[in-house]
């Protein structure tokens, strides 16, 4: 009786064992998503807080709906021109893959006076590497068009000159993104709206808000979010 009593204690404490176990378990995502952020002064969002800057925004939305995934990992620095750029990536990217990619690039070869026909050629090489870097293909990479600064009360006194040039850059970023099939979000209107919406603006009266790159992110997120494999 006594051998009897004792196995039945141990099954007792077993069961118990198990139960409690499966309720202290932490299920973790061994596996979250991965976002390179390729670009410039945007991407790395001069003059606002790390946690506006559009990528990070972006990430946080996911997160909010559910996606399992990485903080972005951000290839950028204000100032950068394709070239820049480039040779950044070169540096600092190896074999690595990424389910999403996204390219914002261009603002400064204009205002540096490049050439445009330099930054169609940048921009071939730009998407070949960030295409090889992506675990989807084409599918996971998506450019966003250059914002209009002329608008700001930095480029206030050329806006007309300025505004005509982002749009020439714009439309060969556009037209190389398609030659690679390659999603073109074209967020450049709503940064046009600061003209009349100075809360749209950062303190430095140049580069947008962190209200401006939420308004990207309001505008990008579903096909964004549609890139994603479908386990998310």
């Amino acid at each position: 009786m006594r051998q009897i009593f004792l196995i039945g204690c141990m099954l007792v404490l077993l069961v118990g064992c198990k139960e409690n176990s499966s309720e202290n378990v932490m299920v973790v995502e061994e596996n979250p998503l991965r976002y390179l952020a390729l670009g410039d002064t945007y991407t790395i969002g001069e003059s606002v807080e790390p946690g506006r800057r559009w990528p990070v925004q972006l990430v946080e939305k996911l997160r909010a709906h559910g996606v399992e995934i990485e903080d972005p990992r951000i290839i950028a620095t204000t100032g950068w021109t394709t070239q820049n750029l480039l040779e950044a990536m070169d540096a600092q990217l190896n074999n690595e893959k990424y389910e999403l990619v996204s390219v914002l690039i261009g603002v400064n070869n204009q205002y540096q006076g490049k050439s445009i026909t330099a930054y169609r050629e940048d921009l071939n090489r730009i998407f070949q590497q960030a295409i090889a870097h992506s675990g989807n293909g084409t599918e996971g990479v998506f450019a966003v068009s250059i914002p209009d600064y002329g608008v700001t009360p930095f480029g206030a006194e050329n806006a007309e000159e300025i505004g005509h040039e982002i749009d020439k850059f714009n439309e060969v970023f556009k037209e190389v993104a398609a030659s690679f099939e390659v999603d073109f979000y074209d967020i450049t209107p709503i940064s046009r709206q600061a003209v009349d919406q100075p809360e749209l603006i950062a303190d430095d009266n140049l580069h947008p808000s962190g209200e401006m790159y939420r308004l990207w992110v309001e505008k990008i997120y579903e096909e964004v979010n549609q890139k994603l494999p479908v386990e998310n």
